[in-house]
């Protein structure tokens, strides 16, 4: 019955013999070493036996019960005969437990995976903690980045393109969206319209683009899918309307009429110009603005005047 328990709560064990299991300061550890005799060569796949070094691994697992799991695994180094192969030895590696340079099972790791591509980095992290498994954000994404992807045969019907700020004001790529169920698809490595163009031959089938208002994203359409049509997305939408309205009110604010106000008999006059615009950047831009004009009024430099305030040359003489 231990043994069917055992095997029921550590399945990915069974590929090992375990010489025993103790708790440790609220923790579970596992005392373990390899059983096969012989094993194969990961470069020229030639079966050996002959044994070249042992030492220990210690590998990070699963919680089981509420404890965090650490197992204590001994492997074997073994040299592989085979005269054409360059790999003179090599390590051990146990099916569904260990992997290359790892230091937590095949178990944990896909675990911690999955939690990185639903929650990422600090969500994840907080997660992973409370499972005991400890981990930190970076290490959540950097998981999620090895991933392998899957690129897609072919486009979806309705494609999503906008610029991506890869390192923001250096590097710049494109990503690609499939508007229907709001996936990512891929990330171009820039924003030319060549790229653009490669990447809509190599995935034929787009119907409907939705893009900004990059020349580069049009032509490449034009070119790879000339029967494509071209929409603008939700947001450039929005945004030029807002634009329009505001133009075309600012220029006809004397055109309006006053409200009627019964109570009083005065009718106060609009303000000449556009409204004054608040915020934070307004007044950080206005409190700039005087102090630029107070030195420069007393014949200070320009270089002195950015050296002085920290602000770039182009932008004081503005």
């Amino acid at each position: 019955m231990r043994d069917q328990i055992f095997d029921l709560l550590l399945p990915h064990l069974t590929g090992v013999l375990v010489l025993d299991i103790r708790e440790v300061d609220a923790r579970l550890c596992i005392t373990a070493c390899t059983a096969v005799e012989e094993a194969r060569c990961p470069d020229c796949g030639t079966s050996t036996r002959r044994i070249h070094d042992r030492y220990g691994r210690r590998l990070g697992d699963l919680a089981v019960g509420g404890r965090p799991v650490t197992i204590a695994l001994t492997v074997r180094r073994f040299r592989c005969d085979a005269a054409h192969c360059p790999r003179r030895t090599f390590a051990e590696q146990v099916d569904g437990l260990t992997f290359r340079y790892g230091r937590r099972s095949q178990l944990q790791q896909t675990a911690l995976e999955a939690i990185g591509r639903l929650l990422a980095g600090r969500a994840g992290a907080r997660l992973a903690d409370m499972l005991h498994s400890p981990v930190s954000p970076n290490t959540l994404l950097r998981r999620v980045r090895a991933l392998p992807a899957d690129p897609p045969e072919r486009s979806p019907r309705v494609l999503g393109v906008d610029d991506f700020a890869l390192k923001r004001g250096h590097v710049y790529g494109t990503v690609l969206i499939d508007i229907e169920t709001g996936r990512p698809v891929d990330v171009l490595p820039d924003r030319t319209a060549g790229t653009f163009t490669a990447w809509l031959q190599q995935h034929p089938g787009a119907e409907i683009v939705c893009r900004d208002r990059a020349s580069a994203y049009a032509e490449a359409v034009r070119s790879a899918a000339p029967d494509a049509v071209q929409i603008a997305d939700r947001f450039h939408l929005w945004l030029n309307l807002c634009k329009t309205a505001e133009k075309c009110v600012v220029a006809h604010r004397r055109c309006l009429a006053p409200p009627d106000n019964q109570d009083h008999d005065e009718v106060v006059e609009p303000p000449a110009g556009p409204p004054a615009i608040e915020g934070k950047r307004a007044a950080n831009a206005r409190r700039h603005f005087a102090a630029v004009r107070e030195m420069y009024d007393k014949g200070v430099a320009i270089e002195v005047i950015s050296k002085s305030l920290r602000m770039d040359r182009k932008t004081v003489r503005k």
